[in-house]
């Protein structure tokens, strides 16, 4: 009986039946008397009976206790990672509102307090990339003509450069094609130097640019056939400048 208790417990499965048997001993002893004897059949069931509970008894704590903590760290899992996942969720969700916010009220100023510290702020930025523009009297000019040439070019009263001969004709500095104009075979032609220095050259048998090519101070633009004057005039804005003179044949700015 122990032995197939053992082994019921062992297993630690629940249990419907069992089978006892009941070894006889070798050595009887003698008793002076003998209790009451159940019948065998009934004894026999009393004892399956005991035995089925005990091991169930056994089996059933053990499950249950099983689940329990399997159930608790399930749950304990599922609390961490959704508590995670709201903690994520309202920072991005408060950021995205500070955005919201912060992109408003940049919007109402604009329209209702162009004057305002934020306003001014911004556009300083704007401001101070216009100011590394460099300045007309920064910039470093070039000969009209080659330098090996032998054209005459002067500085007439009126404040503008001049010149008769034919030769290539060369940009001041730097520069873009503003505009071509033709007219009966004379070309004028202006130059943006930066967005308020301009050259406007006229008096040009023939132009090798198109409005918008880039040009460059050491290469020419044009040609002069000699039969009309080149008149090249430097401008401020819209003022004409005077304000330089010549060394050789290649203007500078007066100190």
């Amino acid at each position: 009986m122990e032995q197939e208790l053992d082994y019921a417990e062992m297993l630690e499965i629940p249990v419907s039946t069992v089978n006892v048997v009941k070894k006889k001993s070798l050595f009887k002893r003698k008793t002076a008397e003998k209790p009451a004897v159940q019948a065998p059949e009934a004894a026999q069931d009393e004892l399956k009976e005991k035995v089925v509970e005990s091991v169930n008894e056994r089996v059933g704590a053990y499950v249950y206790s099983e689940d329990l903590s399997e159930r608790a760290n399930s749950e304990s899992k599922k609390h961490n990672l959704n508590f995670g996942k709201d903690k994520a969720s309202r920072v991005l969700l408060g950021e995205l509102v500070a955005v919201c916010v912060i992109a408003v009220a940049i919007f109402l100023t604009n329209i209702f307090m162009p004057t305002s510290a934020i306003n001014t702020f911004i556009g300083s930025f704007s401001k101070k990339t216009a100011d590394k523009e460099p300045n007309y009297s920064d910039l470093e000019l070039s000969a009209v003509v080659s330098e090996l040439s032998d054209v005459d070019v002067q500085i007439a009263d009126g404040g503008y450069l001049y010149f008769k001969a034919e030769s290539c004709v060369y940009p001041v500095c730097d520069g873009k094609i503003s505009s071509v104009i033709a007219e009966e075979g004379n070309y004028t032609v202006q130059i943006a130097h930066t967005s308020r220095f301009s050259s406007v050259v006229t008096g040009l048998s023939s132009v090798y640019c198109a409005k918008g090519d880039a040009v460059r101070s050491n290469l020419p633009f044009a040609f002069s056939d000699g039969k009309r004057e080149v008149q090249i005039s430097l401008y401020d804005g819209d003022t004409l400048l005077k304000c330089y003179s010549l060394s050789g044949e290649v203007p500078v700015w007066n100190s």
